[in-house]
C-alpha cells in the first residue's frame, strides 16, 4: 500500500507549527532553545506603481524538532 506524500508533508508542517507554539509557551526552558536564520533585511523591489518585498526568517527550536519527529512517527503508524 502506497502512502500519500502530502499527508507526510502536512504532518511534518503541523509538527513544526505545534512545536513552535509549545516553544513560545515556555520561553525560558530548553524547549525554546534554537537557531534563527534567514534574511536580516528584506529585499525590496520598487517599480513605481508597485513595491514588492521579499523576506524569510526561519527559527528552528528543540520543540519544533520534537514536533517533526512526532509527525513522522504518526505518518509511519498510519
Amino acid at each position: 500500500m502506497r502512502k500519500n506524500n502530502w499527508a507526510c508533508f502536512l504532518l511534518i508542517l503541523a509538527g513544526i507549527v505545534i512545536g513552535g507554539f509549545i516553544g513560545n509557551l515556555f520561553p525560558s526552558t530548553w524547549l525554546n532553545y534554537g537557531q534563527t536564520f534567514g534574511l536580516s533585511t528584506p529585499i525590496v523591489f520598487d517599480i513605481g506603481i508597485m513595491c514588492i518585498t521579499f523576506g524569510l526568517t526561519i527559527k528552528i527550536t528543540v520543540a519544533s524538532i520534537i514536533g517533526i519527529v512526532i509527525g513522522v512517527l504518526i505518518y509511519r503508524v498510519i
